[in-house]
């Protein structure tokens, strides 16, 4: 019950992969949990799933975090419900692989959006609340795309990753007076249902082969993380990045 009373908002958590995982992770350590997706009925449908699977209080929310509006109605629905937000988990992103000259700008826009601009849209929601509360936890699910070369059609993915991570160590540093963490986590792959929608077979299986460890990732790998850096045992890192690879980078 590392994180019993706590709060917990939570972007992309109705899918298959991390954030629904992490979501689970958190319940089951006692936090009430707020799971926003895109799609309002799955939402509801997982926050019904968690409150029954671990007795904890949960809403499920529609949300797209590329709407600065979407994203304030959002909190606010959290503050009214629970009064406190004491944990936001940023996991929304998107990819859609294409080389540098083949990228559209409706595609660029997209995944800008969806992974800088909506960690930017939440936190500047949110971090109001942790300063009146003079705690808080902020972990943005980023990627290794950001720092490395990719040839594989990822340039705006990537691009956006990279700026989640500035953006948290600068967001770290204005808020650590009010006892507030910002980190984030950069997965290598993590396979879920949902992966092969996104990229061709040859491309999943180069993923797979760079990953020395004798198991491949799983969403609990990355929610493990999560947990850590909600925790108490995690309130002394921030400004930091947690590379979850299983050796497929290491830095």
């Amino acid at each position: 019950m590392r994180l019993k009373d706590k709060v917990a908002l939570l972007t992309a958590a109705a899918g298959a992969g991390i954030g629904q995982t992490t979501a689970r992770v958190m319940a089951r350590e006692g936090a009430a949990v707020v799971i926003t997706d895109m799609h309002e009925d799955r939402a509801r449908d997982v926050a019904v799933q968690i409150a029954k699977e671990y007795e904890v209080k949960t809403m499920g929310l529609k949300c797209d975090v590329t709407s600065a509006r979407g994203v304030r109605a959002a909190v606010d629905a959290t503050l009214d419900a629970f009064g406190r937000i004491d944990i936001l988990f940023n996991n929304a992103g998107t990819n859609r692989p294409a080389q540098v000259a083949d990228i559209s700008d409706e595609v660029w826009d997209l995944v800008i959006a969806t992974s800088l601009t909506g960690t930017f849209y939440c936190c500047r929601a949110v971090v109001p609340v942790m300063m009146r509360q003079k705690s808080g936890r902020i972990i943005s699910v980023t990627s290794v795309a950001g720092f490395r070369g990719l040839a594989a059609g990822h340039a705006h993915y990537a691009a956006a990753k990279a700026g989640v991570m500035a953006f948290t160590r600068c967001l770290a540093m204005e808020v650590a007076p009010h006892r507030i963490t910002a980190n984030t986590i950069a997965p290598s792959f993590i396979f879920n249902e949902f992966i092969p929608h996104i990229y061709p077979q040859e491309e999943i299986d180069r993923m797979f082969e760079e990953i020395p460890y004798p198991r491949k990732g799983t969403p609990e790998d990355v929610a493990n993380a999560a947990l850590f850096l909600a925790s108490d045992e995690g309130e002394y890192m921030t400004g930091q990045t947690l590379c979850v690879t299983g050796g497929s980078w290491m830095r």
